[in-house]
Protein backbone atom coordinates (compact mmCIF):
# COMPACT_ATOMS: atom_id res chain seq x y z
CA UNK A 1 0.00 0.00 0.00
CA UNK A 2 1.70 3.32 -1.11
CA UNK A 3 1.61 6.13 1.57
CA UNK A 4 0.23 9.50 -0.10
CA UNK A 5 1.89 12.48 1.35
CA UNK A 6 0.48 15.13 -0.81
CA UNK A 7 -2.02 16.57 2.11
CA UNK A 8 0.65 16.36 4.96
CA UNK A 9 3.60 17.74 2.69
CA UNK A 10 0.64 20.55 1.65
CA UNK A 11 -0.20 21.91 5.38
CA UNK A 12 3.38 21.47 5.98
CA UNK A 13 4.41 23.65 3.56
CA UNK A 14 1.68 26.61 4.58
CA UNK A 15 3.64 26.74 7.88
CA UNK A 16 7.29 26.78 6.27
CA UNK A 17 8.33 23.45 7.27
CA UNK A 18 8.56 20.96 4.72
CA UNK A 19 10.99 18.37 5.63
CA UNK A 20 14.40 18.42 4.04
CA UNK A 21 17.98 16.54 4.12
CA UNK A 22 21.26 17.94 3.68
CA UNK A 23 23.94 15.56 2.86
CA UNK A 24 27.17 16.68 3.18
CA UNK A 25 30.36 15.22 1.16
CA UNK A 26 33.66 13.91 1.51
CA UNK A 27 37.73 14.45 0.96
CA UNK A 28 38.94 11.13 0.37
CA UNK A 29 42.67 10.33 0.90
CA UNK A 30 44.62 7.12 1.07
CA UNK A 31 42.40 4.12 1.26
CA UNK A 32 39.75 5.50 -1.43
CA UNK A 33 38.81 3.17 -4.21
CA UNK A 34 39.21 0.35 -2.33
CA UNK A 35 35.63 0.59 -0.72
CA UNK A 36 34.77 -0.04 -4.12
CA UNK A 37 33.10 -3.70 -4.22
CA UNK A 38 35.81 -5.22 -6.27
CA UNK A 39 38.39 -4.15 -3.78
CA UNK A 40 36.45 -5.14 -1.04
CA UNK A 41 35.26 -8.38 -1.62
CA UNK A 42 39.26 -8.98 -3.16
CA UNK A 43 41.03 -7.98 -0.30
CA UNK A 44 38.83 -8.91 2.88
CA UNK A 45 39.65 -12.04 4.53
CA UNK A 46 38.39 -13.21 7.59
CA UNK A 47 39.67 -11.74 10.42
CA UNK A 48 40.14 -12.62 14.66
CA UNK A 49 37.93 -9.69 15.46
CA UNK A 50 38.35 -8.58 19.02
CA UNK A 51 35.57 -8.61 21.58
CA UNK A 52 36.38 -5.26 22.77
CA UNK A 53 36.68 -3.11 19.67
CA UNK A 54 37.65 0.06 21.25
CA UNK A 55 40.69 -1.42 23.32
CA UNK A 56 42.99 -0.62 20.86
CA UNK A 57 43.01 2.97 19.47
CA UNK A 58 45.75 1.67 16.38
CA UNK A 59 43.25 -1.04 15.60
CA UNK A 60 45.89 -3.06 14.35
CA UNK A 61 44.00 -5.67 13.73
CA UNK A 62 42.80 -4.35 10.71
CA UNK A 63 46.28 -3.41 8.95
CA UNK A 64 45.06 -6.35 6.32
CA UNK A 65 41.72 -5.28 5.92
CA UNK A 66 40.53 -2.74 3.21
CA UNK A 67 39.62 0.79 4.92
CA UNK A 68 39.09 4.21 3.72
CA UNK A 69 39.42 7.47 6.02
CA UNK A 70 36.17 9.82 5.23
CA UNK A 71 36.73 13.27 6.10
CA UNK A 72 33.37 15.39 5.99
CA UNK A 73 33.16 18.71 4.66
CA UNK A 74 30.84 21.64 4.77
CA UNK A 75 29.73 21.09 0.61
CA UNK A 76 27.00 19.04 -0.21
CA UNK A 77 23.34 18.37 -1.42
CA UNK A 78 19.98 19.77 0.40
CA UNK A 79 16.86 17.67 -0.73
CA UNK A 80 13.26 18.79 0.35
CA UNK A 81 10.07 16.71 0.32
CA UNK A 82 7.22 19.04 -1.46
CA UNK A 83 3.86 17.93 -1.87
CA UNK A 84 2.96 16.75 -5.64
CA UNK A 85 0.30 15.08 -7.38
CA UNK A 86 -1.65 12.48 -5.62
CA UNK A 87 -0.30 9.13 -7.25
CA UNK A 88 2.75 10.26 -8.89
CA UNK A 89 6.04 10.90 -7.50
CA UNK A 90 8.99 13.50 -9.20
CA UNK A 91 12.32 14.29 -8.77
CA UNK A 92 13.82 17.81 -9.24
CA UNK A 93 17.17 18.98 -9.56
CA UNK A 94 17.92 22.56 -10.03
CA UNK A 95 21.35 22.30 -10.39
CA UNK A 96 20.80 20.01 -13.71
CA UNK A 97 17.51 21.65 -14.27
CA UNK A 98 15.96 18.29 -14.74
CA UNK A 99 12.41 17.02 -13.46
CA UNK A 100 11.71 13.01 -13.79
CA UNK A 101 8.16 11.96 -12.78
CA UNK A 102 6.48 8.65 -12.66
CA UNK A 103 3.90 6.58 -11.11
CA UNK A 104 4.58 4.78 -8.23
CA UNK A 105 4.83 0.92 -8.63
CA UNK A 106 5.74 1.71 -12.79
CA UNK A 107 9.02 3.04 -12.60
CA UNK A 108 11.82 1.32 -14.41
CA UNK A 109 15.20 0.54 -13.19
CA UNK A 110 17.02 2.89 -15.48
CA UNK A 111 19.80 5.36 -15.38
CA UNK A 112 17.65 7.90 -15.91
CA UNK A 113 15.18 6.97 -12.69
CA UNK A 114 17.75 6.16 -10.19
CA UNK A 115 16.59 9.05 -7.63
CA UNK A 116 13.00 8.09 -8.78
CA UNK A 117 13.26 4.53 -7.97
CA UNK A 118 14.52 5.63 -4.26
CA UNK A 119 11.19 6.93 -3.52
CA UNK A 120 9.00 4.59 -5.86
CA UNK A 121 11.22 1.29 -3.29
CA UNK A 122 9.79 2.94 -0.15
CA UNK A 123 6.18 2.84 -1.25
CA UNK A 124 5.60 7.06 -1.17
CA UNK A 125 3.23 9.05 -3.36
CA UNK A 126 2.28 12.51 -4.10
CA UNK A 127 5.69 13.83 -2.87
CA UNK A 128 8.47 15.07 -4.92
CA UNK A 129 11.85 15.64 -4.16
CA UNK A 130 13.94 18.63 -4.98
CA UNK A 131 17.90 18.91 -4.87
CA UNK A 132 20.37 22.01 -4.86
CA UNK A 133 23.52 21.84 -4.48
CA UNK A 134 24.68 24.07 -1.08
CA UNK A 135 27.59 25.78 -2.60
CA UNK A 136 26.40 26.30 -6.86
CA UNK A 137 28.67 25.50 -9.03
CA UNK A 138 30.52 23.02 -7.25
CA UNK A 139 28.42 19.96 -8.66
CA UNK A 140 30.85 16.87 -9.92
CA UNK A 141 34.09 18.16 -8.45
CA UNK A 142 35.29 14.85 -7.09
CA UNK A 143 34.27 15.57 -3.93
CA UNK A 144 31.22 12.70 -3.94
CA UNK A 145 28.33 14.54 -4.92
CA UNK A 146 26.09 12.18 -6.50
CA UNK A 147 26.68 9.61 -4.18
CA UNK A 148 26.01 11.95 -1.53
CA UNK A 149 22.52 12.99 -3.49
CA UNK A 150 21.87 9.94 -3.69
CA UNK A 151 22.07 9.11 -0.01
CA UNK A 152 20.57 12.11 1.23
CA UNK A 153 17.18 10.83 -0.81
CA UNK A 154 17.45 7.91 0.94
CA UNK A 155 17.32 9.40 4.00
CA UNK A 156 14.90 11.45 3.94
CA UNK A 157 12.30 8.93 2.02
CA UNK A 158 12.79 6.59 4.57
CA UNK A 159 12.23 8.63 7.52
CA UNK A 160 8.89 9.90 5.43
CA UNK A 161 8.32 6.14 4.86
CA UNK A 162 9.06 5.70 9.00
CA UNK A 163 12.50 4.36 8.89
CA UNK A 164 12.12 0.85 7.75
CA UNK A 165 15.57 0.71 6.86
CA UNK A 166 18.53 1.02 9.33
CA UNK A 167 21.56 3.04 8.60
CA UNK A 168 23.87 0.14 6.86
CA UNK A 169 20.59 -0.83 4.59
CA UNK A 170 20.59 2.82 3.52
CA UNK A 171 24.08 3.11 2.50
CA UNK A 172 23.69 -0.70 0.73
CA UNK A 173 20.20 1.15 -0.76
CA UNK A 174 22.29 3.65 -1.71
CA UNK A 175 25.62 2.39 -3.41
CA UNK A 176 23.76 -0.19 -5.03
CA UNK A 177 21.29 2.11 -6.65
CA UNK A 178 23.81 4.15 -8.05
CA UNK A 179 26.32 1.64 -9.19
CA UNK A 180 23.57 -0.77 -10.59
CA UNK A 181 21.76 1.62 -12.82
CA UNK A 182 25.08 2.83 -14.17
CA UNK A 183 25.02 6.39 -12.40
CA UNK A 184 28.33 5.83 -11.63
CA UNK A 185 31.46 3.70 -10.03
CA UNK A 186 30.83 3.44 -6.82
CA UNK A 187 31.27 1.97 -3.55
CA UNK A 188 30.16 2.53 0.40
CA UNK A 189 32.47 5.46 1.37
CA UNK A 190 30.93 8.88 0.54
CA UNK A 191 27.26 7.02 1.49
CA UNK A 192 28.66 5.85 4.98
CA UNK A 193 30.29 9.68 5.26
CA UNK A 194 26.53 10.81 4.70
CA UNK A 195 25.06 8.35 7.40
CA UNK A 196 28.32 9.03 10.26
CA UNK A 197 30.30 12.00 8.97
CA UNK A 198 33.26 13.41 11.07
CA UNK A 199 36.96 12.43 10.24
CA UNK A 200 36.64 8.69 10.63
CA UNK A 201 38.25 5.38 9.88
CA UNK A 202 36.12 2.71 7.88
CA UNK A 203 37.35 -0.74 8.12
CA UNK A 204 34.83 -2.64 5.77
CA UNK A 205 33.13 -5.49 5.86
CA UNK A 206 31.19 -6.49 2.67
CA UNK A 207 29.67 -9.35 4.07
CA UNK A 208 28.76 -8.59 7.32
CA UNK A 209 30.86 -8.88 10.64
CA UNK A 210 31.39 -12.67 11.47
CA UNK A 211 28.79 -13.47 14.20
CA UNK A 212 26.57 -11.02 13.42
CA UNK A 213 24.21 -11.92 11.10
CA UNK A 214 22.14 -8.32 11.76
CA UNK A 215 25.04 -7.10 9.48
CA UNK A 216 25.62 -7.06 5.58
CA UNK A 217 26.93 -5.32 2.64
CA UNK A 218 27.26 -1.57 3.62
CA UNK A 219 29.07 -2.51 6.84
CA UNK A 220 32.01 -0.90 8.46
CA UNK A 221 33.75 -0.79 11.74
CA UNK A 222 34.45 2.86 12.63
CA UNK A 223 37.16 4.53 14.63
CA UNK A 224 36.97 8.58 15.29
CA UNK A 225 40.55 9.71 14.32
CA UNK A 226 40.08 13.31 15.18
CA UNK A 227 37.36 14.70 17.73
CA UNK A 228 35.43 17.79 16.69
CA UNK A 229 37.74 20.22 19.18
CA UNK A 230 40.94 19.40 17.03
CA UNK A 231 39.89 20.03 13.35
CA UNK A 232 41.69 23.21 13.55
CA UNK A 233 44.82 21.43 13.50
CA UNK A 234 43.84 19.52 9.91
CA UNK A 235 42.06 22.53 9.02
CA UNK A 236 45.29 24.40 9.09
CA UNK A 237 47.46 21.41 6.79
CA UNK A 238 44.87 21.29 3.91
CA UNK A 239 43.35 23.21 1.06
CA UNK A 240 41.49 22.44 -1.98
CA UNK A 241 41.88 23.88 -5.16
CA UNK A 242 40.22 23.21 -8.78
CA UNK A 243 42.40 22.39 -11.80
CA UNK A 244 40.01 23.93 -14.07
CA UNK A 245 39.97 20.40 -16.08
CA UNK A 246 37.50 17.85 -15.87
CA UNK A 247 36.87 14.59 -17.06
CA UNK A 248 34.83 11.05 -16.68
CA UNK A 249 36.27 9.58 -13.35
CA UNK A 250 34.43 6.50 -14.34
CA UNK A 251 37.00 5.61 -17.06
CA UNK A 252 39.76 6.12 -14.03
CA UNK A 253 38.06 3.43 -12.22
CA UNK A 254 37.19 0.90 -14.67
CA UNK A 255 40.92 0.82 -15.61
CA UNK A 256 42.34 0.15 -11.75
CA UNK A 257 39.12 -2.52 -11.47
CA UNK A 258 40.81 -4.19 -14.56
CA UNK A 259 44.29 -4.07 -13.19
CA UNK A 260 43.02 -5.86 -10.42
CA UNK A 261 43.25 -9.07 -12.95
CA UNK A 262 46.86 -8.64 -13.84
CA UNK A 263 49.84 -9.64 -11.25
CA UNK A 264 51.49 -6.65 -10.97
CA UNK A 265 48.17 -4.72 -10.71
CA UNK A 266 47.18 -6.95 -7.92
CA UNK A 267 50.47 -6.13 -6.12
CA UNK A 268 50.29 -2.86 -6.30
CA UNK A 269 46.72 -2.52 -5.28
CA UNK A 270 47.25 -4.54 -2.61
CA UNK A 271 50.03 -2.22 -1.13
CA UNK A 272 47.31 0.47 -0.89
CA UNK A 273 46.16 -1.65 2.33
CA UNK A 274 49.16 -0.80 3.75
CA UNK A 275 49.65 2.96 3.00
CA UNK A 276 45.86 3.49 3.88
CA UNK A 277 46.21 2.06 7.37
CA UNK A 278 49.52 4.24 7.36
CA UNK A 279 47.62 7.43 7.09
CA UNK A 280 44.75 6.48 9.18
CA UNK A 281 47.72 6.22 12.03
CA UNK A 282 49.02 9.27 10.82
CA UNK A 283 45.74 11.21 11.49
CA UNK A 284 45.09 9.43 14.67
CA UNK A 285 48.50 10.84 16.22
CA UNK A 286 48.59 14.22 14.80
CA UNK A 287 51.69 13.10 12.87
CA UNK A 288 51.41 15.59 9.33
CA UNK A 289 54.81 14.41 7.97
CA UNK A 290 53.84 11.07 8.06
CA UNK A 291 50.15 11.72 6.69
CA UNK A 292 51.82 13.99 3.70
CA UNK A 293 54.21 10.63 3.13
CA UNK A 294 50.97 8.52 2.71
CA UNK A 295 49.84 9.87 0.56
CA UNK A 296 52.61 10.92 -1.44
CA UNK A 297 52.80 7.20 -1.98
CA UNK A 298 49.73 6.35 -2.20
CA UNK A 299 48.77 8.77 -5.55
CA UNK A 300 52.61 7.47 -6.70
CA UNK A 301 50.68 3.80 -6.86
CA UNK A 302 47.47 5.28 -8.33
CA UNK A 303 49.25 7.17 -10.76
CA UNK A 304 51.50 3.67 -12.10
CA UNK A 305 48.00 1.99 -11.96
CA UNK A 306 46.55 4.78 -14.32
CA UNK A 307 48.50 7.87 -15.42
CA UNK A 308 45.01 9.42 -16.46
CA UNK A 309 44.85 9.92 -12.52
CA UNK A 310 46.80 13.09 -12.36
CA UNK A 311 46.03 14.69 -15.32
CA UNK A 312 45.45 18.56 -14.52
CA UNK A 313 47.24 18.62 -11.10
CA UNK A 314 51.22 18.41 -12.23
CA UNK A 315 51.45 21.94 -11.70
CA UNK A 316 50.12 21.75 -7.95
CA UNK A 317 52.29 18.61 -7.28
CA UNK A 318 55.27 20.86 -8.55
CA UNK A 319 54.33 24.17 -6.19
CA UNK A 320 53.21 21.67 -3.19
CA UNK A 321 56.49 19.63 -3.41
CA UNK A 322 58.73 23.03 -2.93
CA UNK A 323 56.66 23.48 0.28
CA UNK A 324 57.30 20.18 1.47
CA UNK A 325 53.83 18.84 0.85
CA UNK A 326 51.90 16.91 -1.37
CA UNK A 327 48.93 16.89 -3.61
CA UNK A 328 45.76 13.91 -4.08
CA UNK A 329 43.28 14.67 -6.75
CA UNK A 330 40.06 13.92 -5.08
CA UNK A 331 37.43 10.97 -5.87
CA UNK A 332 39.14 9.17 -9.07
CA UNK A 333 40.65 12.89 -10.24
CA UNK A 334 37.82 13.48 -12.82
CA UNK A 335 36.00 16.56 -11.43
CA UNK A 336 39.24 18.64 -10.89
CA UNK A 337 39.44 18.82 -7.29
CA UNK A 338 42.35 18.15 -5.89
CA UNK A 339 43.79 17.88 -2.19
CA UNK A 340 46.65 19.57 -0.48
CA UNK A 341 48.28 18.82 2.91
CA UNK A 342 51.58 20.63 4.39
CA UNK A 343 53.31 20.10 7.69
CA UNK A 344 52.56 23.45 9.04
CA UNK A 345 50.10 26.35 8.49
CA UNK A 346 53.30 28.84 6.91
CA UNK A 347 53.58 26.34 4.12
CA UNK A 348 50.24 25.89 3.22
CA UNK A 349 49.96 29.43 2.81
CA UNK A 350 53.03 29.80 0.78
CA UNK A 351 51.19 26.69 -1.61
CA UNK A 352 48.11 29.05 -1.49
CA UNK A 353 49.38 31.97 -2.14
CA UNK A 354 51.50 30.27 -5.72
CA UNK A 355 48.07 28.59 -6.60
CA UNK A 356 45.63 31.48 -6.22
CA UNK A 357 45.84 33.31 -9.23
CA UNK A 358 45.59 30.21 -11.53
CA UNK A 359 43.56 28.03 -9.95
CA UNK A 360 40.20 28.37 -7.78
CA UNK A 361 40.35 26.96 -4.62
CA UNK A 362 37.59 25.62 -2.93
CA UNK A 363 36.87 26.94 0.84
CA UNK A 364 36.12 24.25 3.06
CA UNK A 365 35.19 23.86 6.61
CA UNK A 366 35.25 19.92 8.38
CA UNK A 367 32.31 18.98 10.08
CA UNK A 368 31.67 16.20 12.57
CA UNK A 369 28.03 14.91 11.26
CA UNK A 370 27.24 13.54 7.75
CA UNK A 371 23.92 15.17 7.53
CA UNK A 372 21.22 17.52 8.66
CA UNK A 373 17.82 16.84 9.18
CA UNK A 374 15.19 19.63 9.29
CA UNK A 375 10.90 19.58 10.21
CA UNK A 376 11.77 15.92 11.25
CA UNK A 377 9.83 14.19 14.05
CA UNK A 378 11.91 14.21 17.15
CA UNK A 379 12.15 10.94 17.33
CA UNK A 380 13.57 10.74 13.57
CA UNK A 381 16.89 9.66 12.24
CA UNK A 382 20.41 11.09 13.72
CA UNK A 383 23.65 11.58 11.60
CA UNK A 384 25.52 9.68 14.53
CA UNK A 385 23.36 6.90 14.57
CA UNK A 386 26.06 3.98 14.68
CA UNK A 387 24.07 0.95 14.90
Amino acid sequence: MRLNLHDKLQAAQKQGALPSVTAYNRIDGPGSSLDLREFQQTFWSLPQVPKNLAADPSAAWTQGLPRTVGITIDVGTRVEARPFKRGLIAVRSYDYKTRIVGEPGRIPATRKNWLLKIVDILGLSGVEFALRNTHPGLTSCGLGGSATATTAVCILANELASRPLGPTQLIALASRIEQDLGVSITGTQEQSNVVFGGVTDYVWFPWGIPGRPDTGYGHSVRYQLIPEKDYPELEQRMAIFHTGHTRASTDVNAVWTKKLASKQGYALHQHKLELAYRFREALRRRDWEAAIGATEEYRQVRTRLCPEYLVGAHEMLQVAKRFGGTVFPLGAGGGGAVLLLAPKDKALQGIRAALSEAHRQILVKLRSRGCDCENLRKAGYQANNTS
